[in-house]
């Protein structure tokens, strides 16, 4: 093998995929990227055996080849390179890596010992490819993955769901605290996915501003996102999804509706008082005031309530995780926010008033 690229792009790509290689894996293997050349280009490959990303960037390719290098060192090392053409050139299991000004030698390891992932069936039905456009894909994945659990005991919670309803595709996940589901548009195919959230923040970072349509192509086994020269393929999460919608009331006996800065400054503050507490912070809505005001105390620094005025229709109080509710807030981009509830034991639901595409429930605490 022998070629050369660019410092710029070789840097993009590593960054991009070395962050799946893992050292601490039994594999030691997995602690490399492969670095190959495929069709006149250079791809870069980095897998943990759940999720492989690829990345492919241009290069002027001299001799084609393969080789896998430790995947830290390789990183680091071309990031600290300036900017220019880097030779890369293969002789046996060392990779030469040279400059104007540096010159280095890599050992490797051969790339047939790199494991692939399985090939996605698209023969006996299981398979299909759709697309969707990469903003609304990113901006709905951010909206619902901090609500997905990270407690390794219930896998199918570690999972964002994509599935389709009534002929739109909608994203969810929950942890049993909370749930946030977006409505991501149409899509008339039978989709069912639960993907990794691990899987999902890789995603997120690849997508970053690339606004063109991402393709899937999934089984019943791996999904297949492409985008921005990028290709991740992740395995999915087995089992049943909870029937999440069940949680969702249909009506609300108990709603105000104020600026959303607002909510989330009274929130910022009585959030400092409830640390002693474990972020708990009562929530109380009086129609008479128009108003819904933020309760904390803290047994040792004091207490603080803090107030915003809205459009309040019905009165009532909740014991809420403040954090919970930060992070639903932060989630919304609407100038406005839709705070309702029921009791003080039954969820609660923020929305935006002009948008309905997405919902945000958050389960109350025992006060």
């Amino acid at each position: 093998m022998q070629l050369q690229v660019t410092q710029e792009n070789l840097n993009k790509a590593l960054s991009v995929v070395a962050r799946v290689a893992s050292a601490r894996n039994t594999l030691p293997i997995l602690a490399n990227v492969l670095i190959k050349t495929v069709d006149n280009r250079l791809s870069i490959s980095a897998t943990n055996l759940d999720i492989a990303i690829t990345e492919h960037i241009g290069a002027k390719v001299i001799e084609e080849g393969a080789i896998t290098v430790p995947a830290r060192l390789m990183q680091d090392f071309i990031s600290s390179l300036p900017s220019g053409v880097i030779d890369l050139k293969l002789v046996e299991h060392k990779l030469n890596i040279s400059t104007d000004k540096y010159q280095s030698v890599v050992n490797g390891v051969v790339a047939d010992d790199f494991p692939v992932m399985p090939a996605i069936n698209m023969k006996d039905g299981s398979g299909q490819t759709w697309t969707i456009n990469g903003s609304v894909l990113k901006k709905g994945l951010q909206q619902v993955i901090m609500a997905a659990s990270s407690d390794e005991s219930r896998p199918v919670l570690t999972g964002v769901l994509l599935q389709t309803q009534d002929g739109h595709l909608y994203a969810a996940a929950t942890d049993s605290y909370r749930l946030a589901e977006k409505d991501l548009g149409p899509n008339d195919q039978d989709i069912r996915l639960l993907i990794p959230a691990t899987a999902i923040n890789d995603l997120l970072r690849i997508l970053g501003d690339y606004s063109e349509a991402v393709s899937v192509t999934h089984d019943d086994q791996q999904v297949l996102f492409q985008a921005n020269d990028v290709d991740l393929v992740a395995r999915l999460i087995e089992g049943k999804y909870p029937d999440y919608r069940k949680l969702i009331p249909s009506s609300f006996a108990v709603e105000a509706r104020l600026s959303r800065a607002d909510l989330v400054n009274v929130t910022k503050v009585s959030s400092l008082f409830a640390r002693e507490s474990a972020g708990s912070i009562t929530i109380n809505v009086e129609e008479t005031k128009n108003e819904l005001s933020v309760r904390s105390v803290a047994s040792q620094l004091g207490e603080n309530i803090a107030s915003a005025t809205g459009t309040v229709t019905g009165s009532g109080s909740i014991t809420l995780n403040s954090r919970y509710l930060l992070d639903a807030l932060h989630a919304f981009s609407g100038d406005e926010v839709a705070f309702c509830f029921n009791g003080k034991l039954e969820p609660t639901l923020l929305r935006d008033p002009g948008n309905q595409d997405y919902a945000h429930i958050i389960m109350p605490l025992k006060s």
